[in-house]
């Protein structure tokens, strides 16, 4: 999950304190994150502070991309179109299996004996 304050002042982005390129240190998450800005061509001036937790690095890089794509649309919403074309609005919808009774985990069940 990713919470986004999306600037427009010149400054780069941080993510949870530390500076973009030290926190997606792969030139792939990287590219994922700014992929909205760059298709929309206003990389340059966007910057601001993300707040990152749970998953891996890659679903926070996309997670990151779809909150970028959501605060560009909440601005201006002629962008919309553009952002939904390329895939950038779209939530991943996987979650964590829960528990379920009388099973150790969500699908392993305890150790069985046949004698």
């Amino acid at each position: 999950m990713v919470k986004l304050r999306l600037r427009f002042d010149g400054k780069k982005f941080t993510v949870n304190t530390k500076p973009f390129q030290d926190y997606f240190q792969t030139p792939d998450l990287q590219r994922i994150v700014t992929s909205p800005l760059n298709l929309l061509g206003i990389d340059e001036r966007a910057g601001g502070e993300m707040f990152a937790h749970g998953g891996g690095k890659h679903a926070q890089a996309e997670a990151a991309r779809h909150a970028i794509a959501r605060a560009l649309v909440f601005r201006n919403a002629e962008d919309k179109p553009t952002l939904k074309k390329a895939g950038f609005l779209t939530r991943d919808p996987r979650v964590k299996e829960r528990k379920k009774p009388g099973l150790k985990r969500a699908r392993r069940g305890p150790q069985w004996a046949k004698r």
